[in-house]
């Protein structure tokens, strides 16, 4: 099974409680980042930031989940090594693993359901990369670009 780094704010922070269940039920290591309890006034950088982080440096993916999912994801590329994709679907979290080899999934809480949610993130864990060589090549040169800033 997999390691599973959460983060999120206060708008996706019953969404993460009802996946550290669900993903735990299902046989996957959960770490949970934060937010730790509600809290209206939070910010979600250090809670997506941690869950991104550690999901390149000690393996694993992360998910991080917000009102629209935007910011955390925008968060989580901030971190070296980390493709989060915004995931609003099965077919988007598929193809973000498929042809993006994505380690991080943003959800946006306040447009999916908590059981698409949880959906979401099954296929996103259970997909693997294609390994094709047009996606690795595409990848190439993100990492190069990357590493060069």
């Amino acid at each position: 099974m997999t390691r599973v780094y959460l983060g999120t704010d206060h708008a996706g922070y019953e969404a993460k409680e009802r996946l550290k269940a669900v993903l735990a039920a299902d046989g996957h290591e959960v770490v949970d980042c934060g937010a730790h309890a509600y809290d209206a006034e939070d910010d979600y950088p250090a809670f997506c930031l941690d869950a991104a982080r550690r999901a390149v440096t000690e393996g694993g993916v992360g998910v991080v989940l917000g009102g629209s999912g935007n910011g955390e994801q925008i968060a989580a590329n901030k971190v070296p090594g980390v493709r989060a994709a915004l995931c609003w679907s099965r077919d988007i979290a598929r193809l973000a693993r498929e042809h993006n080899d994505a380690n991080v999934c943003s959800l946006p809480g306040r447009f999916v359901s908590e059981e698409e949610a949880v959906e979401i993130v099954r296929v996103f864990l259970a997909t693997p990369f294609s390994d094709e060589e047009r996606h690795v090549r595409r990848i190439g040169q993100i990492s190069a670009y990357e590493a060069g800033r």
